[in-house]
């Protein structure tokens, strides 16, 4: 299997894993400390509720949630009004909480390798996919709505 063919939920999982390992190895310096690394619980609610929208708008318009897939229609509603890429940025705050809920420095290294595996391994493909897709419309869309936030 290659590693283009791992769905961005595996990479999550990998991540959130990744995270608890560097905390357990190499913590690194300490930023936080109980009770405040329970703020870590805001971004990974907001990620997760991200991630639910985001998918309940794709199964609206009959499109697919899998990434490489061409897709049957252009979600620009919802939380796709304000991000082009909803699920990936909840992601990234499911892993942001994370790190924050370890309170140290080594696991946020984890929120950034997974940005750029995202934006390499699945936008930039996804978005090529999506312009021959829906030409003008793409475009449009894109030039209205940022690719994070």
């Amino acid at each position: 299997m290659k590693l283009r063919e791992l769905m961005p939920t595996t990479w999550l999982l990998v991540g959130l894993i990744s995270e608890a390992l560097l905390y357990f190895v190499v913590p690194g310096a300490r930023l936080m400390a109980a009770p405040w690394i329970l703020l870590g619980l805001v971004p990974m609610a907001i990620g997760i509720w991200i991630n639910l929208a985001a998918d309940k708008a794709f199964h609206v318009t009959s499109t697919t949630v899998k990434p490489l897939e061409s897709s049957s229609a252009l979600v620009r509603d919802g939380v796709f009004g304000v991000t082009r890429n909803p699920m990936y940025l909840g992601f990234v705050l499911i892993l942001l909480g994370e790190a924050l809920l370890f309170g140290s420095l080594t696991p946020f290294a984890v929120v950034v390798a997974f940005v750029i595996v995202m934006d390499r391994m699945y936008i930039a493909r996804e978005e090529g996919m999506l312009a021959e897709d829906f030409g003008g419309d793409w475009t449009s869309y894109a030039a209205k709505t940022r690719r994070w936030l």
